[in-house]
């Protein structure tokens, strides 16, 4: 349980230095670096990478879209079916990096096992 919390609180970490100067990518690479770094067991390797990028993108996202009265987010989500709803398209899009982490997470592990073996 200890290194599941560890890997939760590097991959936000990671992920918030490396949004300050990398494109939005940044998030798979920080998953894929704690994923190889702090090695995870089963089905934690998807989903504690996974929930950390779905919470720091969700709250970067809100706090970006906050900055403008969610304007932005609201014209974008009329563009997607979302039915205008800017506060979907900030769910939809921390989903989306949450999944782009996890799977990086699994890659991570994989990468591991065959450079360890």
């Amino acid at each position: 349980m200890k290194t599941i919390t560890i890997n939760f609180i590097a991959t936000i970490i990671l992920a918030i230095v490396l949004a300050l100067v990398l494109p939005w990518w940044s998030v798979m690479l920080a998953a894929l670096v704690t994923g190889f770094l702090i090695p995870l067991n089963k089905t934690a390797v998807f989903f504690t990478p996974f929930l950390a990028i779905l919470l720091f993108w969700t709250c970067y996202c809100f706090m970006l879209s906050s900055a403008n009265d969610f304007t932005l987010a609201q014209r974008i989500s009329i563009l997607i079916p979302l039915g205008g709803n800017p506060y979907l398209l900030i769910l939809v899009s921390g989903l989306l990096g949450g999944l782009a982490a996890g799977i990086a997470a699994v890659f991570a592990k994989q990468l591991r096992t065959v450079i360890m073996a």
